[in-house]
């Protein structure tokens, strides 16, 4: 399939949209509120939890480093915020056996999501079916509970087909959701490599519902209003909610949350 210019058909027809309070509201709980840094620590991950509710509204998930998933698990025990964690993160390169030991260990943690980068240099060098098992068994340890977020890594591919056959190889494998970038590269999220995804989902027949996170490089409020428009032309707007639609950020709740107050 030529992906190029039913793509381009998408990206070209997003316009700014108003902003107002339900917009917002809306749009906080579709984000994953990353923490992902080298030097974070136990203080400044609890007042970083801090953030994911506010008066209006709450984020979907927490996402922070699988050392830190006990202590968002017990700050977010009994209330709708989900706690979500990495896995063979960033470079994509470790052992099957030792993602899944990472795995094992989040959810005894109390982790509900785990986001997992793709084997994508042994994909590209052409380990297909390596790269479909390693997703398989990782969706095995998640069980059926356990929201699998595949990243992609989809600034390290070559072209928007690429991107499509490697997303529909995850999706097949189990994953339920791609998503576009670990954040820890050069290139993020770009609209056209969402796009390309969100038409495979839409195209690809699974017997399950499967979702897209957008992450890496998403800053602002516009910025990410214009992924959630691209998903609701592309699927539709009822497809559009956080079962099916994320967007990973650090930094867009502070800016919503002044807008909410504004």
């Amino acid at each position: 399939m030529q992906w190029a210019d039913e793509v381009k058909e998408y990206t070209q027809a997003i316009k700014p949209v108003k902003q107002d309070i339900p917009l917002m509201q809306r749009l906080l709980g579709f984000i994953d509120f990353t923490r992902l840094n080298e030097n974070d620590s136990e203080a400044n991950i609890a007042a970083f939890c801090e953030k994911a509710q506010l008066p209006l509204g709450h984020v979907a998930a927490v996402c922070v480093y699988p050392e830190f998933v006990r202590l968002a698990a017990a700050q977010f025990a009994d209330t709708p915020v989900k706690v979500a964690t990495v896995a063979n993160f960033p470079e994509g390169s470790s052992s099957i056996e030792s993602v899944l030991l990472e795995i094992g260990s989040a959810l005894e943690d109390g982790a509900q999501e785990i986001d997992v980068v793709f084997p994508w240099q042994r994909y590209l060098a052409g380990e297909r079916e390596y790269a479909q098992s390693f997703i398989n068994s990782c969706k095995a340890a998640c069980g059926d509970k356990v929201v699998l977020k595949v990243i992609l890594e989809t600034g390290a591919f070559s072209d928007l087909a690429v991107i499509a056959e490697a997303a529909k190889d995850v999706l097949t494998a189990g994953a339920d959701f791609i998503k576009t970038s670990t954040g820890k590269i050069a290139q993020g999220a770009t609209l056209d490599a969402a796009a390309v995804m969100l038409l495979v989902i839409r195209h690809t027949q699974l017997k399950r519902k499967a979702g897209i996170k957008i992450s890496g490089g998403v800053k602002g409020i516009e910025q990410a209003l214009q992924y959630l428009q691209l998903a609701e032309s592309i699927m539709g707007r009822e497809w559009v909610s956080p079962a099916t639609f994320r967007i990973g950020t650090s930094r867009l709740v502070d800016e919503i949350e002044r807008e909410l107050q504004g």
